[in-house]
Parts: C-alpha cells; sequence; structure tokens
C-alpha cells in the first residue's frame, strides 16, 4: 500500500463516523504526519470528542482524554510518584499525557501552571518528574479543544503558547442535510465502536519519517518566508509570524504534498495551509477591529499579494 493509499484509508474511516468533515479529518493526519499538535477552537457538540476517538481507533493508537478544570494540576496531566509502604518504595503512576492520541478538551479553563504541563510535554515529547526526564512514547499527537464563546472563569492561552500549535481549525456546524444523515447513524448504533484500525502505530511513524523526504525546493521556501516577512510588515498586524511558524508552515506543506499523492511541495499547498497554521500566531491591531478586519481577511489579502513562484528549482 503507498502512503497516500494508507493516508486516505486512515480519511475515509473517520469519515465513517464524521458526517460531512473531510476538510477538517485531512488537516487533523496533515497535523499527525507532520508530528505537530492542533488547537480545536469550537462550540460544544460539534463532534471534536468524536473525532480525535475515531483518529486514535483509525491507527490503532493508544487514546487518553483530559478534561480541564479551574482545579486540576500538573501531577494530573504527567503522573504523580506515590509511595508503596509493602515495597518500601516510590512507584511511578503515569499521567494521561503518556499516550498516542490525547485530547485535551477544554484547555482554556484550567490555570497557566497546569497548561503549562502539558505544552512542555507538546514542545519537548517528554515530561520530567521528580527531577527523571521521561520521553513520550511515539507518535505522539495532542488535539486541544477550547470554546470560544464563554470566558468567564477561563485562562486564555499566551501568545507565545499558542505558537506551538501547528494548525487552529474550526469544525463549524453540519449541513441540515448531513446534520439528518448524522441522525440516522446514530439511531440504532453508535459508528465509532464498530472502527477498526487501517493503519499500525508503526506504519503511521514510517509515514512520519517520509514526510521528512518530500522535496521542498528553494523558491518554496523563498515563498514560505516571504508570506511569513509580510505578516511582520502588514500595518494591520501588531505582532506576526515567527521563524518557528514559517517552519509549521513547511512541516505542514510536505505533509499535506504526501495527502495529495506528491513527494514536492507546490505553491497551492502553501496557499492553502496558510490560514490554518499563521491565524493563532499573529496578532492585529486595534484598527484592523475598528475597520471590522479579521485576521483571515488580513491573510488572505497577504497571499493574494505576494508574487508566486513560478518556476520550480529541483536541484536546489
Amino acid at each position: 500500500m503507498t502512503e497516500q493509499l494508507q493516508i486516505q484509508s486512515i480519511i475515509s474511516n473517520i469519515e465513517k463516523v464524521m458526517i460531512g468533515k473531510k476538510n477538517i479529518a485531512e488537516l487533523a493526519i496533515v497535523a499527525l504526519l507532520a508530528d505537530g499538535h492542533v488547537l480545536l477552537e469550537d462550540v460544544p457538540g460539534v463532534g471534536k470528542t468524536m473525532m480525535v476517538r475515531a483518529l486514535a481507533k483509525s491507527i490503532g493508537a493508544n487514546f487518553k482524554r483530559i478534561q480541564f478544570t479551574p482545579d486540576l494540576l500538573p501531577s494530573d496531566v504527567v503522573g504523580v510518584s506515590i509511595y508503596n509502604p509493602k515495597e518500601m518504595e516510590f512507584e511511578f503512576r503515569p499521567g494521561p499525557i503518556l499516550g498516542n492520541i490525547v485530547l485535551a478538551d477544554e484547555i482554556n479553563r484550567t490555570s497557566p501552571k497546569t497548561q503549562s504541563a502539558l505544552l512542555e510535554g507538546m514542545e519537548e515529547a517528554s515530561v520530567t518528574i521528580d527531577g527523571i526526564t521521561m520521553p513520550i512514547p511515539k507518535p505522539f499527537f495532542v488535539m486541544a479543544t477550547q470554546n470560544p464563546i464563554e470566558h468567564e472563569g477561563t485562562y486564555p492561552l499566551p501568545e507565545a503558547q499558542l505558537d506551538r500549535f501547528l494548525m487552529k481549525l474550526k469544525m463549524g456546524y453540519p449541513h441540515p442535510s448531513e446534520e439528518i444523515e448524522i441522525l440516522n447513524s446514530l439511531e440504532k448504533r453508535m459508528p465509532i465502536d464498530e472502527l477498526e484500525a487501517v493503519v499500525s502505530l508503526e506504519e503511521l511513524i514510517g509515514l512520519q519519517k517520509k514526510v521528512k523526504d518530500v522535496k521542498v525546493d528553494y523558491t518554496m521556501k523563498g515563498y514560505i518566508v516571504d508570506l511569513a516577512s509580510r505578516t511582520r510588515e502588514d500595518t494591520y498586524i501588531y505582532l506576526g509570524v515567527s521563524p518557528r511558524g514559517s517552519i509549521a508552515l513547511m512541516r505542514a506543506s510536505q505533509a499535506f504534498a504526501m495527502l495529495r499523492g506528491r513527494d514536492y511541495v507546490t505553491p497551492d499547498d502553501i496557499q492553502y495551509l496558510v490560514p490554518f497554521v499563521f491565524c493563532h500566531r499573529i496578532i492585529l491591531r486595534p484598527e484592523a477591529r475598528y475597520d471590522g478586519i479579521s485576521t483571515e481577511e488580513v491573510l488572505s489579502r497577504i497571499v493574494k499579494r505576494t508574487p508566486v513562484p513560478i518556476k520550480r528549482k529541483v536541484n536546489q
């Protein structure tokens, strides 16, 4: 089975559960293949948890869920050492972050101290407990959710922490015809219970390694840097995209190209991914809000005004 067929089999499996959300499933898999993480911002009840569960089942991964609350402690995330009087020694009880696919539900409802425990694991792929550093098993993928409507009693993620997420996605409400199809599928059974793995963990790790072999030639790298640079110069933007954002766009473009069955990145790949990779990494000036201009609109304008490379230099 080729890389593209393996990826498409995962997407098709998720579609058995998530109706009408193929683009979100594709983007989540792109982030997974690029060894990144996703922030999913949307209202309750649109299928965020179901999406992550379906992805975990499709690759036979260990799924963990963390419900973030104001009283959650860092040790509840990473784990804790407990004294065993019978053995007269401390035993480590691993936390839910030591899983393959982790759902961090309502991440903005917990304190910054607990948020940082999760984000440290995301960035370093390891956790430190009692001075001992423990690697997190691979593959490791975090999908964090937050409700954009409720702000009372929440702790918004600072920009530096938002930057740790490869992408920020929004699912949105389904179309009425899709919602009827959802009701029909759930009338007598739970489709998620019938899902089986279509790709093994070893195969997924192999796909993650092959993503790095996708060619990003000199002109494509220049295009990515040009787009990032223009976010730092735009009159509506207070804080532009950092070099980490440029790297994230390159990695995501490599994974998206593989999903499309290519071994090289095109300008179309980069343009499609810009809003998902850059939106949460920039801060608009107050003038933009006064003029009723959104982050997506500012980025769309930047993409349209940035010259597109037309010649592909294969050997650079």
